[in-house]
């Protein structure tokens, strides 16, 4: 079924809320005996266009992507106090797995797939290169689904 919704059967990111990016990105790379990557903090309202819940945000993030797996990607997320999907999670359930990403071709209509079968957007927004959106997918799935267009 997630095949004929989103067109696509393979994770490529696994998301995890934490509240020291640095730390635990230390931590991650010592235990799997990889380099730290670069941490990075994600663009303001005007670039990202985010929207929570349907209303605009200046939420922003610092993310580190560990790309050291030859199968999956693993993404460390340390949200500011602005309101998200992320410091949401925080706030509710600590640190911990935040979201399993697919890559999606036309974001919208897989959306609107979603959509149908119940599973609605909770957070969206534009990056360098590409687009997001959060599925509130939670209820149905156990976790939330991110979908990730790369122009």
């Amino acid at each position: 079924m997630a095949n004929e919704i989103l067109g696509t059967d393979v994770v490529v990111q696994i998301g995890i809320i934490v509240k020291d990016i640095e730390k635990t990105a230390k931590e991650f790379a010592e235990f799997f005996g990889v380099d730290v990557p670069q941490i990075i903090e994600t663009e303001e309202y005007n670039k990202t266009h985010t929207e929570y819940k349907g209303q605009p945000t200046k939420a922003r993030a610092k993310l580190a992507f560990f790309k050291n797996f030859k199968n999956i990607e693993v993404e460390l997320i340390q949200p500011d106090e602005n309101p998200s999907t992320w410091r949401e999670f925080l706030d509710k359930h600590g640190e911990g797995i935040h979201h399993i990403g697919v890559f999606v071709k036309n974001i919208d209509q897989k959306i609107e797939n979603l959509k149908k079968v119940g599973i609605d957007v909770v957070q969206k927004g534009d990056y360098t290169g590409g687009r997001y959106a959060y599925m509130n997918s939670t209820e149905k799935l156990k976790f939330i689904l991110e979908l990730l267009e790369n122009y």
